[in-house]
């Protein structure tokens, strides 16, 4: 059974804010719960996304072309749009702070799809808000 923790970070997700508790501990079970050291890279600007993270506990830092983009803390998902297709990264993460994260695969994720079909429609529109939210910022 997830975490208490690990069910109130999930929850704080945009993409998975509309989620029951049910859905959200489903989504828990898909992942694998990971300790990360200070300093480890959680995936690099250029390679192929295998996986997305949540943050549970600590901070990760964004960069792009090795610039600093933002830090974030727990509640905040990176690398999500791998979960739909393997595109390259188009940052880096790594952990600022020791921290523990939530890892989910491409496959894992789909599974969860199929099996739990109302999250499917959930994640759509968390995901659609996102781009509509991109769009008005890029172009008013």
């Amino acid at each position: 059974m997830a975490k208490r923790q690990d069910l109130d970070r999930l929850c704080d997700v945009r993409l998975f804010a509309d989620c029951s508790n049910r859905e959200l501990g489903r989504i828990a079970g898909a992942c694998t719960r990971v300790d990360v050291s200070a300093g480890k890279t959680l995936l690099r600007q250029g390679d192929y996304a295998r996986e997305a993270f949540v943050v549970v506990e600590g901070e990760v830092v964004v960069r792009r072309n090795d610039r600093k983009v933002t830090e974030l803390g727990p509640g905040s998902v990176v690398g999500e749009l791998g979960l739909f297709h393997p595109f390259e990264r188009n940052a880096t993460v790594e952990a600022k702070t020791d921290a523990v994260v939530l890892v989910i695969s491409p496959r894992d994720f789909m599974a969860l799809l199929r099996e739990v079909p109302s999250i499917t429609r959930k994640v759509m529109t968390a995901m659609a808000s996102r781009v509509r939210e991109l769009d008005t910022k890029a172009y008013g």
